[in-house]
């Protein structure tokens, strides 16, 4: 589709980044696709970037037929933002660090985790706003934009006004004690459940 001769590929520019300016070939063509689950063919915009590596990415959009190429392009290079939180949930929150086995605990798990994500956003967005970012250091240091703050910025300050308690041995080792009793004591509350289970009626 891209090698068509109707085809019309433009220069676009993204956004300005920490490594330079994202500017890429782009161009988008309506096309038909088959819903299988559907059954039914439906129009859609097939959205089309050539990176500067040489990277070839081919995306699907519902946009409407007026939408410019420049909204598409911002759209479909928009996924980084998104794959960026997840991996801040994973790294920073604990996302990935579930370990309970109801649906319900999931649910809370994940709600926090959406809490924590949401309190860092507007922390960064405060900081933008409260703290303006100097200038002169864009000339000085020769680069194109200043860093944002970070997920983990936001955590070593957390740490630094909310130290964690320093715990003297006899301390840790209670606490050590009560986690694996609570442990033991959960295991146990499984063990009983799988045996009524599994009991004859």
């Amino acid at each position: 589709m891209g090698q068509l001769a109707d085809t019309h590929w433009q220069g676009v520019r993204i956004r300005t980044h920490e490594r330079g300016v994202l500017e890429d070939q782009f161009a988008a063509r309506r096309v038909w696709i088959w819903d299988r689950e559907q059954g039914e063919t439906r129009q859609e915009c097939l959205v089309m970037r050539i990176e500067r590596h040489g990277d070839h990415t081919y995306a699907f959009s519902n946009a409407p037929q007026d939408a410019s190429l420049q909204h598409l392009a911002e759209w479909l290079c928009g996924r980084y933002f998104v794959e960026r939180v997840i991996q801040d949930a994973k790294d920073e929150q604990g996302w990935d660090e579930f370990q309970a086995q109801k649906y319900l605990a999931w649910e809370h798990h994940t709600a926090l985790t959406a809490c924590a994500l949401w309190f860092i956003a507007t922390t960064k967005l405060s900081w933008a706003a409260e703290c303006q970012r100097d200038p002169g250091l864009v000339q000085q240091l020769e680069v194109q934009v200043l860093p944002a703050m970070s997920t983990a910025n936001v955590r070593e300050m957390l740490r630094a006004v909310m130290p964690l308690p320093q715990l003297s041995p006899e301390e840790a080792q209670a606490q050590v004690v009560r986690h694996l009793v609570y442990r033991s004591r959960s295991t146990a509350s499984r063990l009983r459940h799988h045996r009524n289970v599994a009991a004859p009626t």
